[in-house]
């Protein structure tokens, strides 16, 4: 049941961010927002089929056990696509607002991306072993939560700002993310049903993808 439920949802979810992403580069008109928008969207569903794929595979053959290498690569190479996904939402939020200059946030903004990659690429992890030490999950992920952190400031405070109604929850939708992928991180090695939630965290990031894709059909 486990397998078909939850290859069912990846299935959904894949699709879903892919096919969105894809028709807003295709429909966005030449509109950098938006193009830039279904990039991160692209980004979003490609780099998590590297490790949903595999995972739907061992789900529905041998076990997860039988598929250490696949799932840690694929878990590796989500890991920096999901720091290039936050450093491209960054520059939607800078043309959506307009916003010039700001060298230093930019600045951090790299900086805190290239920590994460950087980190994601020592071998300590021990990505393609089953025993992956968990400080170091801990260690890749501060720079990360940091990076969200600003992204959740930035669009809190501009969309009230500007009164955007259509990205007014934006910053939400980040919120929702960490919250359910911080416990998967710290807990789920010792409680497996707690990796149960990346299923609401998948879950906002579709939200995600979809409010960018009703802010371009409305704005069009």
């Amino acid at each position: 049941m486990q397998a078909i439920m939850e290859t069912g949802f990846d299935i959904v979810y894949l699709v879903t961010v892919l096919t969105l992403g894809i028709r807003m580069l295709r429909e966005c008109g030449g509109r950098a927002q938006f193009r830039l928008f279904g990039a991160m969207a692209v980004v979003l569903g490609a780099g998590d089929a590297f490790h949903l794929v595999p995972r739907a595979v061992a789900l529905c053959t041998t076990g997860l056990e039988n598929y250490t290498v696949a799932l840690g690569a694929g878990k590796w190479i989500t890991s920096i696509t999901m720091t290039v996904f936050y450093v491209l939402l960054y520059y939607v939020w800078r043309l959506r607002y307009a916003v010039s200059g700001r060298r230093g946030l930019t600045a951090l903004v790299w900086v805190l991306a290239a920590l994460r990659v950087g980190l994601c690429m020592m071998p300590q992890n021990r990505w393609l072993s089953t025993d992956a030490p968990l400080i170091w999950g801990i260690w890749r992920n501060l720079p990360f939560a940091a990076l969200g952190i600003v992204i959740i400031l930035l669009f809190y405070r501009s969309a009230g700002d500007h009164g955007d109604k259509a990205f007014r929850w934006m910053w939400l939708t980040i919120v929702l993310s960490f919250a359910f992928y911080i416990p998967v991180v710290l807990w789920a090695d010792a409680v497996p049903m707690i990796g149960m939630l990346m299923i609401p965290k998948t879950c906002a990031y579709v939200w995600t993808v979809v409010i960018g894709w009703r802010a371009m059909k409305a704005e069009a």
